[in-house]
């Protein structure tokens, strides 16, 4: 549940967990009309990032929003974009991550997800716990919505 907190005119923030999200309000009150988000801490790491991979990481962002929406979306942990869900025990909550290294636009998950999708993620490079998709060519972003939800599921499951 959130809980709206009274800043500074026309600012509200958002308690979620751990996490705070501002935003920017035409009126006060009760009634409040969100119109504008500030900056987050997600959006400042992906300006950080080449320009030449600030594109495919927003895509693989609105995936794993769009694969849970529920998440709540950090930086906190391993100072990444990170996202947690409730009833998550491991991690504090935390199920998944993206990061960008040179040359490659990262999906961290549990090693449990990558083992069980091993035929899937053949063409990409692997560790135990991050798939590599490389820049200057398309995410799969199904792929990586599939992934998504399996990790979620896997540390719901505690088969981490």
């Amino acid at each position: 549940m959130t809980t709206p907190l009274e800043l500074a005119e026309n600012w509200v923030a958002i308690e979620a967990g751990p996490s705070i999200t501002m935003i920017k309000t035409l009126r006060q009150g009760e009634n409040a009309t969100v119109t504008k988000r500030k900056s987050s801490e997600v959006d400042e790491y992906i300006a950080t990032c080449p320009k030449e991979a600030q594109g495919d990481l927003a895509k693989v962002r609105a995936a794993i929003r769009a694969a849970v929406p529920a998440a709540t979306e950090r930086t906190d942990y391993f100072q990444m974009p990170g996202y947690s869900y409730p009833g998550v025990d491991h991690y504090d909550g935390m199920f998944t991550w993206f990061s960008f290294k040179k040359p490659h636009i990262r999906l961290h998950v549990p090693p449990s997800v990558v083992q069980k999708h091993k035929k899937e993620l053949a063409g990409y490079a692997t560790t135990k716990a991050i798939v590599s998709f490389p820049t200057g060519k398309p995410v799969p972003l199904t792929l990586v919505k599939k992934l998504v939800k399996a990790s979620l599921k896997a540390m719901k499951d505690k088969s981490v």
